[in-house]
């Protein structure tokens, strides 16, 4: 046998030899976990009432996140007003001024956010009427993992600083 032949043959037995090797495909990256979920509980939520003509009202309470992963806080609806947003407040050149938080409020797994006057809160906007003292307000949150959860509002007098008879644990 010749010797280009001799070659020609190892060559073809190598290329049918490879191509009957499947290499192991590669190994996917893990997905980030789309199993951590968060289980939103709501305690102590209330409002202030409002007065005749007041377009605008605050709503608090304690959120606290039981579950293993984090949520966001993104907004409501309240058939009491126009519009639920999620505020802040902050100090800027000694003022003391309340802004939209745009991108809803972090509640961390495990962990509990206390929305309070002075302090992150909900604003009911564009008021259809008063609040009155000793009524409930239906309101619906929106959570960005949780999804909807149906809260009542407790109508505190004006000046309060959370429900009556409630000793903030």
């Amino acid at each position: 046998m010749p010797v280009r032949s001799i070659f020609a043959a190892a060559a073809l037995t190598g290329v049918v030899l490879l191509s009957a090797c499947d290499p192991a495909p590669e190994a996917e990256a893990p997905a980030e976990s789309e199993t951590a979920s968060s289980q939103i509980n709501i305690s102590n939520a209330w409002s202030r009432e409002t007065a005749e003509g007041q377009d605008a009202g605050g709503a608090f309470m304690t959120i606290a996140n039981t579950g293993d992963g984090a949520d966001r806080l993104l907004g409501g609806t309240t058939p009491v007003a126009q519009e639920v947003q999620v505020h802040t407040v902050d100090m800027t050149g000694g003022v003391m001024r309340m802004r939209q938080l745009k991108d809803g409020l972090e509640i961390p797994a495990g962990g509990t956010v206390m929305l309070a006057p002075g302090n992150f809160h909900i604003m009911l906007m564009q008021l259809k009427h008063p609040l009155e003292q000793e009524t409930t307000v239906p309101i619906t949150l929106q959570f960005e993992k949780a999804g909807d959860v149906a809260v009542e509002l407790v109508v505190q007098p004006v000046g309060s600083e959370g429900p009556m008879g409630n000793d903030h644990d």
